[in-house]
């Protein structure tokens, strides 16, 4: 067992593989918001770790329920009418088609997960079944499913 490495290397480690899985997921608007609010949260958690076996999965699986919770808080926000102008780049990165990841998040939320975990992050399906809490092959079937949609989307 071997103990977790001090918060600002782990932080440092597992940043960028966590904020593209939430741009993917919530998109740029709420990823930097969510970002945040997960290492807040594994800030919080951290002195109770007993081992780092798996600190990818267990920050992912940290994301994943923040940006479960953006969601629901969204659908409780009003929407804006109309947007005035595009808001500025800010040395977010590019994750390419915006109407490709409109699609995405468009996704039901295991489909959404399963293939912004595999395809983003590129974790292998195991790993993102343990994130998803689900079986290995459910992975694999959640991310067939969603990209079987994103396909039919993009048509």
């Amino acid at each position: 067992m071997v103990p977790p490495p001090p918060f600002p290397r782990f932080l440092d480690e597992h940043r960028e593989v966590v904020y593209r899985f939430l741009a993917a997921i919530v998109g740029p608007d709420d990823a930097d918001d969510c970002f945040q609010e997960t290492f807040i949260k594994a800030l919080r958690a951290y002195p109770r770790l007993a081992s780092a076996d798996n600190l990818r999965g267990w920050i992912l699986t940290i994301a994943r329920r923040t940006a479960i919770d953006a969601a629901r808080a969204r659908r409780r926000r009003p929407e804006p009418v109309a947007d005035p102008e595009p808001p500025p780049r800010d040395g977010t990165p590019d994750l390419g088609d915006p109407a490709l990841w409109a699609a995405v998040r468009a996704l039901p939320p295991r489909q959404r997960a399963a293939v912004a975990l595999h395809y983003v992050s590129d974790l292998p399906y195991a790993e993102v079944g343990a994130v998803m809490g689900c079986s290995e092959e459910a992975a694999r079937r959640s991310a067939f499913e969603g990209l079987r949609r994103l396909r039919e989307v993009i048509r």
